[in-house]
């Protein structure tokens, strides 16, 4: 099981710089409203993109997707911890709880 992290950790780790953000919607969705700085990969991409998108495997990870219901992110965050990312963790509320707090998003 992947670690989790909270919106105030997470927050913290955007504003120091010290986390690189998946967004495991991906796609429209990714195009429509992501996190700041969030990089698209969807489950089904993992395997064939992590390496090009995701090149420092040392960086700590934070996968998410719209809510704790969806398991993209969690899918994503496995599949990193098996292609060997030493610091993953999945944002344990997703999108809709950041916008929801009034917190800043990105669209494509």
């Amino acid at each position: 099981m992947t670690a989790l992290i909270t919106r105030d950790e997470l927050r913290a780790a955007i504003a120091d710089d010290a986390v690189t953000l998946v967004d495991a919607l991906g796609g429209e969705y990714h195009a429509k409203q992501h996190l700041p700085g969030a990089i698209p990969l969807h489950p089904t991409e993992v395997a064939e993109r992590a390496a090009e998108r995701l090149p420092d495997r040392t960086r700590p990870v934070v996968t998410y997707c719209s809510n704790p219901a969806c398991p993209n992110s969690g899918q994503v965050a496995d599949a990193l911890v098996r292609l060997g990312y030493a610091d993953v963790r999945k944002y344990r509320e997703g999108i809709e709880d950041w916008v929801a707090a009034g917190l800043p998003t990105e669209s494509a």
